[in-house]
């Protein structure tokens, strides 16, 4: 029989979908309030070019960025953290229109989960009407997609954001183990 242990933390980060740059900054704000300051923070790219999937419900064309914190947390925090990026998107909400997507998730050594609010058959129930969604592995020095990930996240300048990511949390981690 296994024994069940604490889970390890984790690395946050925060996908940022917008059309206007001060929303999208007012929104980083309130995340930074409620997480910490960020470790590193992505160049924004163009999400239209790859999909014009929220153009109309955000009025314009759509670019992201993607923030990681410098605080590792538990992964079981994802649930809660997807809530409160939920607030932040309704906040700023219009006529049912979001202006901002906030996708929050971690990333560990060999993954990278996304908490969403739609189900499907490869997301699991956390809490609440949230489901963590594995999006990438890491493997053989490389982040690996899944039939379900989403193009952008198969860009390999999302890859070099994320594997730097990567690198900084196992530094991290390091750190705690050997304190242990």
């Amino acid at each position: 029989m296994g024994t069940a242990h604490q889970f390890e933390p984790e690395k946050l980060i925060c996908a940022v979908l917008y059309t206007d740059k001060a929303t999208a900054d007012a929104a980083i704000v309130k995340l930074k309030s409620a997480y910490g300051e960020t470790d590193l923070e992505s160049e924004p790219y163009s999400f239209s070019d790859i999909s014009p999937y929220y153009d109309s419900e955000m009025n314009g064309k759509v670019y992201r960025l993607m923030l990681s914190f410098t605080e590792c947390r538990n992964p079981q925090e994802l649930a809660a953290i997807k809530a409160f990026t939920n607030a932040i998107e309704q906040e700023t909400a219009d006529a049912g229109n979001r202006h901002i997507n906030l996708d929050p998730g971690f990333v560990s050594a060999g993954r990278l989960s996304l908490a969403t609010t739609k189900n499907a058959g490869h997301r699991i129930p956390l809490s609440d009407g949230i489901y963590a969604e594995l999006t990438l592995f890491y493997a053989r020095h490389a982040w690996n997609p899944f039939p379900w990930t989403y193009m952008d996240f198969k860009l390999p300048q999302v890859h070099e954001f994320l594997s730097q990511v990567r690198t900084i949390y196992m530094q991290q981690r390091k750190r705690w183990l050997s304190s242990d």
